[in-house]
């Protein structure tokens, strides 16, 4: 009997050792809508759904009190445009702290701060403050001593890599590296916290359709890609992009730092130029992602690294701008239906199986190719047409359209940063035409590529801005 216990307990703690080392999924609360429920509704559905982590954009104070003694744990964002005044005057970065994080922890428990979101590609130009202002939230922390319960991270974007594909060859932006990326991750190192970074197959898959088989971007069943450089074998797109983040740091001679993923996701609809959005690949993959991350086990390149993830988005989000992907994101619509039925926690798991799994998976010993992005711009004239902005759409909606081009749209806006050839003229037209060119030609100037919610329109002649030349493809 007493060897039965014995057995009994020993499982026991097994079973318990295997839960802790899982991975864990959380969600990103957006709230670009004027449909949504109250906050305190909010909560209820995340606790009826087993969601214990929560990442919001910004601090809400509404928001943070809905939350208190929920359990929930939270990461808050301190947004772009407070990063210059964050940075610039500690006493700000104090005030901050005090009133979005020392007057809710810990009945509402905060875990992490986000400074900032995608910088590098940001339009306004913020990446210089971003160390300053990590720097100084992080000494608001420590005056309060909560610097070791809290934890300060930056989410990058993808594109802050050069290259991505294969895994093993992957290298942050030469550009960043010296000005920014060392001295993120040296701050990471010293204080124990996580690289945030937002990693969307969604995006790849789309441009690259023809060679990304759709198994390996939905993390379904599939023979699996190698990487040539190291000889890993991948099943699925997401671990090739983590790797990729996780070779570049190591290169850098950083292999010590963990990272924890703050975006992704896959839109249930998109345009007709949007391949792959649906509801069932939305399903898919977050339903196989949720599985992938819960059952533990790291990645091929970090095989102990477990993850922790943040689904992007609890909500479809009916006023962001952009294509109609952007606006179809979320697991749930505004009045709490689920968009499509998948789990979010181990129990649920045990009776989850992808809608989609009796998909024929890929076959062959294939490889994946990397995107042709080698090869510049291309400035032929003929039959081209460009995209600029409409400069009687009002500031709020060029702005709104230009963050989105700068930002999850993918547009390269770096020829209208501060001394680069499309800086001058510096007027918001101006720049906001050339980010919604740049958006124009990734999408192969593909109709509703070219609209940003009325604030931009078609022409079939060079636009004219100082001595800026506009691309007509990448």
């Amino acid at each position: 009997m007493n060897y039965l216990r014995a057995f009994i307990f020993l499982v026991l703690i097994l079973s318990a050792i295997s839960l802790s080392d899982a991975g864990s999924v959380g969600v990103n609360y957006g709230r670009i809508s004027d449909e949504l429920p109250s906050a305190f509704k909010v909560v209820q559905l995340l606790k009826s759904q087993g969601i214990d982590r929560v990442k919001i954009f910004d601090a809400d104070p509404a928001v943070l009190k809905a939350l208190s003694g929920s359990g929930i744990r939270v990461t808050v964002d301190l947004p772009n445009e407070m990063l210059f005044s964050a940075a610039k005057r500690p006493s700000f970065a104090a005030s901050w702290v005090k009133r979005n994080v020392v007057a809710y922890h810990p009945s509402t428990q905060i875990e992490s701060i986000a400074v900032g979101n995608e910088v590098f590609v940001d339009p306004h130009n913020t990446t210089n403050y971003l160390i300053p202002a990590m720097r100084n939230i992080h000494k608001a922390l420590v005056s309060y001593n909560l610097h070791s319960s809290i934890k300060i991270s930056s989410p990058l974007a993808l594109s802050a890599l050069q290259n991505s594909y294969p895994s093993s060859s992957g290298s942050f932006r030469p550009e960043l590296v010296d000005v920014v990326i060392r001295p993120m991750l040296d701050f990471l190192r010293e204080t124990g916290s996580r690289l945030m970074i937002n990693v969307y197959p969604f995006f790849a898959y789309e441009g690259n359709s023809d060679v990304i088989p759709l198994d390996y971007a939905l993390l379904r069943e599939n023979p699996g890609m190698v990487d040539s450089g190291n000889g890993l074998r991948y099943f699925n797109l997401f671990d090739a992009q983590i790797d990729a983040v996780f070779a570049a740091m190591s290169a850098l001679k950083y292999d010590d730092i963990e990272i924890i993923v703050t975006e992704t996701g896959w839109p249930s609809k998109g345009d007709e130029n949007e391949i792959g959005a649906s509801v069932a690949n939305a399903a898919s993959y977050n339903g196989n992602l949720i599985r992938r991350i819960l059952t533990g086990g790291g990645t091929p390149l970090r095989p102990k690294a477990d993850l922790t993830v943040y689904l992007f988005a609890l909500f479809n989000e009916n006023k962001k701008f952009g294509p109609t992907s952007e606006r179809n994101y979320g697991l749930f619509f505004p009045d709490e239906k689920k968009v499509y039925d998948i789990p979010f926690t181990q129990e649920g798991l045990k009776h989850y199986h992808d809608g989609g799994h009796n998909t024929p998976p890929s076959t062959g010993n294939q490889q994946v190719t990397p995107p042709n992005n080698g090869g510049g711009v291309s400035k032929s004239l003929t039959g081209s047409t460009w995209c600029v902005a409409n400069g009687d759409a009002g500031k709020e909606r060029l702005q709104g359209g230009l963050d989105y081009a700068c930002g999850e749209g993918g547009a390269d806006c770096r020829p209208i940063q501060r001394g680069a050839p499309c800086y001058s003229p510096d007027t918001l037209e101006a720049h906001a035409s050339f980010a919604f060119n740049s958006y124009y030609q990734k999408k192969g100037r593909a109709g509703g590529s070219c609209y940003f919610g009325g604030a931009a329109y078609v022409v079939s002649q060079p636009p004219k801005y100082g001595r800026c030349e506009f691309p007509t493809g990448y």
